[in-house]
């Protein structure tokens, strides 16, 4: 019962105090990904009878994501709803005129010129997009988009390690 309402606490308190608008602070940097993701690791490691496990495998005990995978779901969201009109933004994402291989809402990247620039959501999460096959993207609701998307396994674009 304890452990419950500290990992209830923790999703309501501390949580979104690392996710708040992480479409627009989202680190790149390594050093600066494990930084925010050590808060849920140092959480987790004092829970009862989980201390001497890797972070890994307390996560899937708690049923919990990285933080950051938590961050990616959260681009792609925001992205699904920029395509979908289902949020008012001035943000520019281009749809691409040629579809050859993936979702046929495939996106254009644009050039930047600057390093930051590079970071920023609009250019972050379009190569991102772009890797998701077209039954997902199609999705009539973002409930529905959302529950799919917390299935896959995004590994492959995460840098969080045990």
């Amino acid at each position: 019962m304890a452990l419950c309402l500290l990992m209830q606490a923790f999703c309501v308190y501390v949580r979104p105090l690392l996710e708040f608008s992480s479409q627009v602070w989202s680190p790149h940097h390594n050093y600066l990904i494990d930084k925010v993701e050590s808060v849920q690791r140092f959480f987790t490691k004092r829970l009862s009878g989980l201390r001497e496990l890797s972070y890994c495998e307390r996560l899937n005990i708690l049923v919990f994501q990285t933080l950051e995978c938590r961050r990616f779901i959260s681009d792609l969201t925001l992205c699904y709803n920029i395509l979908h009109g289902l949020c008012d933004t001035s943000l520019s994402i281009n749809l691409s005129n040629s579809v050859t291989r993936g979702s046929c809402l495939k996106l254009v990247k644009p050039t930047c010129s600057s390093e930051i620039r590079k970071y920023f959501f609009t250019s972050r999460v379009i190569d991102d997009w772009n890797c998701l096959n077209d039954d997902i993207v199609k999705f009539p609701s973002i409930s529905v988009f959302k529950k799919i998307l917390s299935g896959v396994n995004f590994d492959r674009f995460l840098t969080v390690t045990d």
